[in-house]
Parts: structure tokens; sequence; C-alpha cells
């Protein structure tokens, strides 16, 4: 299941990259939640719900993407897992970073005012 959120990753820097205004993304109840969170963050113009896809509008700024580069943390062949105490260890001012928590995807500043743990999927900057 998560290969898609991966997928959608690599299309959106792809996307970005060859300055579209939007990609098409195979339509998921993950990556409509990454998707939201992207959109409440300012990463993304925002996103149509299409048939089977998600059409998703691209965000830049002065010509150049809003989304430098996803990095994903914690990966399928080695998945990393925190406590609430941990996370508050990790500086969270390189970037937005997603949070997989028992109560949904997540922020790291979320999880922080929560004390909540989790895996961390990705970085975005």
């Amino acid at each position: 299941m998560k290969h898609h959120i991966w997928n959608m990753f690599a299309s959106i820097q792809n996307g970005q990259l060859a300055n579209k205004s939007f990609i098409l993304q195979k339509k998921t109840k993950l990556c409509s939640l990454i998707l939201n969170l992207l959109w409440d963050e300012g990463y993304i113009l925002g996103y149509k719900i299409e048939e089977k896809y998600f059409k998703i509008f691209l965000r830049y700024k002065n010509n150049s993407p809003v989304i430098s580069s996803l990095k994903s943390i914690s990966k399928p062949g080695n998945r990393l897992y925190y406590t609430s105490k941990q996370l508050w260890k990790i500086n969270s001012t390189k970037g937005l970073i997603v949070v997989s928590t028992n109560k949904g995807l997540l922020t790291l500043n979320e999880c922080k005012k929560k004390r909540l743990g989790g895996e961390p999927l990705l970085i975005i900057k």
C-alpha cells in the first residue's frame, strides 16, 4: 500500500522539475491523507478528485518549485519507529516531517504537541 505514496512523491518531484501545473496520481486513502497535509502546509495549490485519480496542482514561487526535495526517512526495507521522546530530539526547522502514528498522519510538530510516537515517513523541503 505504501508504494503508492513513494510513487506520488516521485511524480510530484518529476512534475515540478518539468514545470508542470498539475500531475495525476492514482487515488488511495493514504495519498489523500498526505495531500491534505501538503495542502495545509502550503506545499501544493490543492487537488481535485477525479474518477480513479487525484489531479494534484503543483505550487511554484518565483518560477521555482515550492518543494525542492522529498526524502523518505523510513523505507519499506528499513522501517524506523520513534517514541515521542525520540521525536523531540529531531530538528524540525529543516523542513516538514510527516509521521505515521496510531492517530493518522501528522506533522512532527503535531506529534510533539500530542506526545505521540510513530514512523517518520518523509521530510519535505
